[in-house]
This record gives structure tokens, sequence and C-alpha cells, in this order.
């Protein structure tokens, strides 16, 4: 994979980057999509596969360079054995609401159509909240996932907004991953995970408390009175 930074001769001096920059950029996430795909194939790797993707598009948004190829298979190799249980849990979960909302829809458990609405949001938010948790694991170096688990919990309580927006960006990639050939679900892949780190990224608006409140007029008035 290539790196954003560029010798000295070749930078804008602007900081403007061109379509060349795009279009490296774009080639290097489909590339780490194709090799997460690749790498959890054995579905027990998943969560590894994950965790390295993660933390690699983690040192790309920071540094602006991907890092190297022994750094990766040691983080992957380093994670495989502490996945094993993330990754069949992940599979578990992920079968149990796929039965449940297969059973909903079809009308074989009762409920209708407001127990399917509502089960589809609980997957919802749960895929948002495994989006951040990814994300986590990312900013630990690939490993960490208990840790990383507790540390997207708060993050999501204490930003329901960004746990909102990120479960936006995992129904988005889902519902392309229907509609786009099979073979380019590993090309969406990489951008998912970048986009995942790109939402969790911005910081929440918040109110600056340390701001003066402003003063009545009335309040004014009776000072030059005075």
């Amino acid at each position: 994979m290539a790196s954003r930074a560029e010798p000295a001769d070749t930078v804008d001096t602007g900081g403007r980057r061109d379509w060349r920059d795009v279009a490296r950029d774009a080639a290097d996430l489909a590339l780490l999509g194709i090799l997460l795909t690749l790498a959890a194939v054995p579905l027990l790797t998943a969560a590894a596969a994950a965790g390295t993707a993660s933390a690699a598009v983690h040192d790309w948004t920071r540094t602006g360079s991907w890092p190297s190829a022994r750094t990766t298979l040691r983080r992957f190799g380093r994670s495989v054995l502490p996945g094993l249980p993330v990754s069949l849990l992940a599979l578990a979960g992920a079968a149990l609401l796929a039965a449940d909302l297969a059973a909903l829809a079809t009308g074989r458990v009762p409920g209708g159509p407001v127990a399917l609405l509502v089960t589809a949001l609980i997957a919802a938010g749960l895929a948002g909240y495994a989006g951040l948790v990814v994300v986590e694991v990312g900013g630990n170096g690939g490993g960490r996932w208990r840790a990383s688990a507790r540390s997207a919990a708060r993050a999501c309580l204490d930003a329901p907004t960004r746990w909102a927006a990120l479960t936006g960006v995992v129904a988005l990639a889902g519902l392309l991953a229907v509609l786009v050939t099979p073979i380019a679900v590993p090309i969406l892949a990489g951008y998912t995970v970048a986009a995942l780190h790109a939402v969790a990224a911005r910081r929440p608006v918040t109110a600056d408390r340390t701001a003066r409140r402003p003063v009545s007029t009335a309040v004014v008035g009776r000072r030059e009175l005075s």
C-alpha cells in the first residue's frame, strides 16, 4: 500500500490533493478490503482480521502511511487466539438475529410488522455498536477486545448521535453489499472500515460552558443609573 506522504519536491505547496491522491487512497482501501475478506474466510479469524484492518486504517488516518507488511502480519498473528471468542460470539449473535428476523418476516413467530421493526432496529443498533468496537480495537493495535467493548459502550451512551451515525454506516454498507455484484463486496469492506473511523473521529458539537451569559438591557441600564 502506498503512503500519502510525498517527497518534498512533489508536495503541493497549497496542501491540496489532486485526483491521483484520491485514486491511490481508493485503491489502498480496496486492497485492504480484499485482504480483510481473505483473512476472515475461515470465520474464526474474522475478529482478528477486522481488528488488524482497523489498526491499519487507524495508522493511515493518523500518520498518512500504512503499516508495514511485517507489522500487519504480527498484529494478525497476535490477535488470532484472543479473537476466537469474539468471532464465535459475533457469528452466534448474527445467526440468532437473522433467524429471528426470518421467522418474523415469514409469520412463523407472532408479532407482525411491529415486532419485525423493533427487532430490525435492535439488530441495527448492535451492528453500530460493533462497528465502534472495531474502531476502538484499531486504536489499541488490533487487540484488547474486552477493554474496547467497554470503551465503545461508554461512547455510545455519551454520544447517541454518533452511535446512530455509525449504525447508519453499517446499515448502508449492508444495503450496498446486497445491491452490488458479489465480487465487489470485499472492496466494500475496506471502505466501510474507513467510514467507521471517519464517523467515530468526529467530535460532537457541545456548547461552550465558559462563555459569558449575555446581560440584559435592563441590567445595563440600572448599572448606568447607579
